[in-house]
């Protein structure tokens, strides 16, 4: 192929992330990369294992002096989050990606770049691929469906990993080492929905330009869920006009703060649908000024058309549907002040959408702290049952919890200070990391998480500066080589 990236060192650590990019790798979708793992493996003749749930472990032996050294596991997730800009044709399913490089920066044209977590694939591809670095026994761990639930990590066998220490290169920050994380899970809510047969003027609100995000790592940003605004101005209309509601969607993953919501009324007074649209203009007027400061793109579209048929939803779903999500809890709920504000506790409403013959609400809760975890998961499960929506939960991961004594951090502190003559910062993240689940099922495991800087994952605006991806594999390399002397 025609390599994009150049001018940075070692080439095929670019050339992989270029190769990997190539192809399709929405999660759910990770068969191809997962055979290419394969593939890679077999054509250097080297230890692989691929199971039904298209998780990857590959293993390399020791450089020449090293082989009987304790063994690391690098670990990374081959899935990414799909996300695209309104108006934009791009299939995830069957196309790979358009890279742009600009000034130094990667992204891809008008779509997630997939660097999160693309750059651990890279990084392990080139520690399994160059002969000359020196190294420990290696274990290159390669999970799937980590954004929807770390369900790969999850289902893997663990007993094919004889490692001790895990290098998770899932961070997003140069510089940062990540040495805990929140645990997670998913709740769907949905309610039966009755539709009837109305007519009149349809009545269209669009919501977008929101900067959107993780809903872990971004959500104490002060970035606006476009759901909740959606909500909002729903309840008012519905509460001082006669619409019906007719459409609602907004968001389309659970661990991303939705930028975009729809939502359609019809109206069989033409004098309500006049006021309705004023109404939503004056709103939409009070929000932009209330949010512009932060969310300087937000826009809200509204339009009518006349003579209009539609399968509207019954008034009984629609109040029990605007009004949870309107109460819904959303964003920071809970700091720990001690630690400079640190977020313990908070939940997303990541995906609402008005089906055929249901109503569906999906959040995605977040805890460092497993009670407050348990009690968050009882609220929501409260405002489904008050509103007549069942819950289900689902990819349910466990947090991952601080340790005074960790070898493999105090070899990234002193490996950072040595090559760039500054202290390595670390932190505990709100954000689900798969060290949890790997933490929980390998018994006395040491683990850090570390990574390039990425900006804006989970977003189209994602990008990874180039120079930032090259001083990590040289700090990825520097540790590996102590860790043959340790």
């Amino acid at each position: 192929m025609e390599y994009k990236i150049t001018g940075y060192k070692p080439e095929k650590l670019f050339h992989f992330f270029e190769e990997i990019s190539a192809i399709p790798r929405g999660s759910g979708n990770e068969k191809g990369i997962s055979d290419y793992l394969v593939k890679f493996a077999h054509d250097r003749g080297l230890w692989v294992y691929q199971d039904d749930a298209y998780n990857v472990i590959i293993k390399k032996g020791g450089s020449k002096g090293a082989e009987n050294r304790p063994a690391v596991m690098l670990q990374g997730h081959i899935d990414m989050v799909c996300e695209k800009v309104a108006g934009v044709e791009h299939d995830f399913e069957k196309e790979g990606l358009d890279l742009v490089v600009e000034d130094g920066v990667l992204t891809a044209n008008g779509t997630t770049l997939g660097a999160d977590n693309g750059v651990a694939v890279a990084l392990m591809l080139m520690v399994l691929d160059d002969e000359d670095i020196v190294h420990p026994p290696v274990e290159c761990v390669f999970t799937t469906e980590e954004e929807v639930g770390l369900n790969g990590a999850r289902a893997l066998d663990k007993s094919q990993i004889s490692a001790r220490t895990m290098i998770n290169m899932d961070s997003e920050e140069e510089g940062m080492a990540t040495i805990s994380c929140a645990g997670g899970l998913r709740i769907e809510c949905t309610r039966p929905v009755v539709r009837e047969k109305a007519e009149g003027t349809l009545l269209t609100i669009e919501i977008s330009g929101l900067k959107g995000g993780h809903s872990g790592t971004d959500i104490d940003k002060e970035r606006q869920n476009a759901i909740r605004v959606m909500a909002r101005m729903l309840y008012q209309l519905m509460k001082n006009t006669d619409g019906k509601l007719v459409a609602f969607s907004g968001g389309n993953k659970d661990n991303a703060i939705p930028r975009e919501c729809m939502a359609s009324l019809i109206y069989a007074d033409a004098l309500q649908a006049q006021k309705a649209d004023e109404l939503a203009c004056s709103l939409a007027e009070t929000m932009a000024d209330e949010i512009t400061p932060y969310e300087e793109n937000f826009t809200c579209e509204i339009s009518s058309e006349e003579g209009r048929t539609a399968d509207a939803i019954s008034a009984e779903d629609a109040k029990a549907f605007i009004t949870a999500m309107y109460l819904a809890p959303n964003g920071v709920q809970s700091r720990n002040m001690k630690l400079d504000g640190f977020v313990v506790v908070s939940t997303n409403m990541g995906v609402v959408r008005a089906e055929d013959d249901r109503l569906v609400i999906v959040f995605s809760p977040r805890s460092s702290v497993a009670s407050l975890q348990e009690e968050m998961k009882a609220r929501l499960g409260l405002l489904a049952e008050t509103f007549g929506f069942t819950a289900t939960y689902s990819g349910e991961y466990p947090g991952w919890s601080y340790k005074e004594e960790s070898p493999i951090r105090e070899v990234f502190l002193e490996s950072y200070r040595e090559l760039f003559g500054e202290e390595l910062k670390t932190e505990a993240l709100h954000a689900g990391l798969e060290c949890g689940l790997f933490s929980d099922a390998v018994p006395g495991l040491d683990a850090i998480a570390v990574g390039p800087t990425l900006n804006n994952v989970h977003t189209p605006e994602e990008n990874l500066p180039l120079d930032s991806f090259e001083r990590f594999y040289e700090l990825l390399k520097d540790v590996l080589r102590r860790l043959t002397e340790k």
